[in-house]
């Protein structure tokens, strides 16, 4: 029973591990994107069009994002809300977090013309797969936006990937809205929110089909054995 307990114990630690590096990777993904300046991925469109027109960080924008996110999962899912997606909030701050880290660290880069521009983008979107990649494969808790989605989805019965597109499409048209009336232009949204939109999901299969030693971390973990 006790080598059971340790085995669940280290099963978990290294879930969350897993979960916390996807986090940093997709918040590089996410800093790199809005280097490149050809648009940011759907769930990023209004955080970084609101930091453009507010004191505060994208991080910190992106964090009350999620906390109305889960305020929006309780609303809609009621007596049926599990209060273990309230774990969803300590990720919410530590995703914040990170997405300023990594915009702190990518400042300084260059980005001299249009073929950097689409460079910075495609690496933001496989920084971006990966990412999400982790987060799946971690399965403890997932960001408030997916937590949203399959809120919508189970309460409306609808498929979640229909879901998933309406409240992206959602995302990007409020980002739209708040940068004409802010800022009388259009920001973040571009081409590079398209290639988002629909390479990255694509990129996540490859990552699925592909990357195994993610699997293996977690089992070796389990079975208090040294990965190799």
């Amino acid at each position: 029973m006790k080598n059971t307990n340790q085995g669940k114990v280290r099963n978990y630690v290294a879930r969350y591990c897993v979960l916390t590096a996807g986090l940093f990777i997709l918040a590089f993904g996410v800093a790199l994107s809005t280097k490149a300046g050809i648009g940011t991925s759907p769930i990023s469109c209004p955080p970084y069009v609101l930091s453009l027109m507010t004191p505060w960080t994208m991080g910190e924008i992106t964090i009350a994002m999620h906390v109305c996110f889960i305020l929006l999962q309780i609303a809609l899912l009621r007596k049926n809300y599990q209060p273990i997606q309230l774990l969803q909030l300590p990720i919410a701050f530590v995703f914040g977090f990170f997405t300023d880290i990594t915009l702190a660290m990518v400042k300084d880069l260059q980005v001299p013309n249009y073929a950097m521009q689409l460079v910075w983008c495609f690496l933001s979107i496989i920084l971006t797969a990966i990412g999400v990649f982790c987060e799946v494969k971690a399965d403890v808790i997932m960001l408030a936006g997916e937590g949203t989605v399959k809120a919508i989805a189970d309460v409306s019965h609808k498929p979640f990937p229909k879901m998933k597109v309406v409240f992206d499409c959602t995302l990007v048209a409020i980002a739209v809205v708040i940068s004409l009336l802010g800022l009388h232009r259009v920001e973040s949204v571009r081409e590079g929110t398209i290639l988002s939109a629909i390479l990255v999901g694509i990129m996540v299969n490859v990552c699925d089909k592909h990357i195994h030693f993610v699997d293996r971390i977690v089992a070796y973990a389990a079975a208090g054995k040294k990965s190799v």
